[in-house]
């Protein structure tokens, strides 16, 4: 809390000598969830966490915008046990936690999330700090955006930010060049091995855009896992199109190189999708395929969250009316037939107020028949200790 408080100390000080504009806002979390758990995990846990994501934007004049965002975190059972196992997996990797103690019902964190200014003028901005730099038009999947990787199992995750700078150019209208920079993936190294640098364009019309992405990783040797050795730098180059027909549709693909490795077909990630909304709005269909290379920017142990290669997320959302809205979805995994459906019910309570109600049922063939066939997305997935049957956790939402 010392840290947090002196973060906000150091904010104003900065600001309040500048003439600066200063708003704060955020949205406080009160959630509870509940598990069946399969293999080693115990046949039922449950889970309490109070979460802050708190926002400060200070303003000065009309060409500097100063930017900051703490995360806060007070935890117990699933969600403290949860955090720790992050942290321990983090070993050479940047910390989730910024800073952690232990009271004596929970794990209590502070996580800097967001720290950077955004300088403008009429055709340029530079950003540079602590900042989401994303990529790709994509739903769901985003293979495109590799500097945060998606997963639809958990549509709550806030996108990480990555320590780097940003030199965008409007040079006419609906066309954008944007040039970035991102820190190397491990923290602590000092020669700059594994820094990221690349160009990105993007060109909008009335029913469609278009962005284009390069970026190239300089050359990380003597490595140690995850980290994969690359003495001649990886290349990733993409495309993202979405075009506002009478449906929607998006298509997005990813293709990483290492030399290294001999990537070919496997450096490849492509996703499509359609939506689509009936009844003035208040019924929406979205169906997105992945394909998923094994070495491609979204698989497992590169960045991305999934082993295998076919995939299919299908949603189906209803607007009961102003406040009411259920979302009931499907993620399909082809390769080892396996499935997790999930249901969302939002009902906002007041202005500002919303109370969340999400439930996951894992399937695979194994849990139907006992035949040894795990899927990746069952109750327990292959070489996988900890599974659960089924998730449920239910949220109250202020925001503020």
């Amino acid at each position: 809390m010392r840290k947090f408080i002196s973060i906000c100390v150091l904010i104003l000080f900065i600001t309040s000598g500048l003439s600066a504009q200063i708003t704060v806002s955020g949205i406080l979390d009160t959630t509870i969830s509940g598990k069946a758990g399969a293999g080693d995990s115990p046949a039922f846990s449950f889970g309490f966490e109070e979460y802050a994501n708190i926002r400060f934007q200070a303003r000065m004049r009309e060409m500097a915008v100063i930017h900051a965002a703490v995360n806060l975190i007070a935890a117990a059972g699933d969600f403290a046990a949860d955090a720790a196992m992050l942290a321990s997996q983090r070993i050479g990797l940047p910390l989730g936690l910024t800073a952690f103690i232990s009271g004596d019902n929970y794990l209590a964190a502070i996580e800097l999330e967001r720290l950077y200014f955004r300088l403008r003028t009429t055709h340029i901005d530079i950003d540079s700090g602590l900042f989401r730099i994303p990529f790709g038009y994509g739903q769901m999947w985003g293979p495109s955006d590799f500097l945060n990787p998606r997963n639809p199992l958990k549509p709550d995750a806030r996108p990480r930010g990555v320590l780097g700078a940003t030199l965008t150019w409007f040079p006419i209208d609906e066309l954008k060049l944007l040039w970035f920079y991102a820190a190397p993936i491990n923290a602590l190294t000092r020669e700059g091995m594994g820094s990221l640098v690349g160009i990105s364009m993007d060109k909008h019309w009335d029913k469609a855009s278009l962005q284009v992405l390069y970026s190239y990783e300089t050359p990380i040797t003597n490595s140690t896992p995850p980290l994969i050795d690359s003495s001649f730098g990886k290349h990733r180059a993409g495309i993202s199109v979405k075009a506002d027909v009478e449906v929607g549709l998006v298509m997005e693909a990813l293709y990483t190189y290492n030399h290294e490795e001999r990537t070919d077909h496997e450096g490849l990630s492509v996703s499509a999708g359609i939506d689509y909304s009936f009844f003035d709005g208040k019924f929406m269909i979205l169906a997105e395929y992945l394909y998923n290379g094994k070495k491609s920017s979204t698989a497992l142990g590169y960045g991305g969250s999934f082993s295998n290669n076919h995939y299919l997320y299908t949603g189906f959302t209803f607007k009961f009316n102003d406040f009411i809205n259920m979302t009931a979805a499907l993620l399909s995994g082809f390769d080892d037939i396996s499935f997790t459906p999930i249901i969302s019910f939002n009902y906002e309570l007041f202005q500002g107020a919303t109370l969340i109600i999400t439930a996951q049922v894992p399937l695979d063939r194994d849990l139907f028949h006992q035949n040894g066939k795990r899927g990746e997305l069952g109750p327990l997935a292959p070489d996988m200790t900890l599974g659960s049957y089924f998730i449920c956790n239910v949220k109250l939402r202020l925001r503020f």
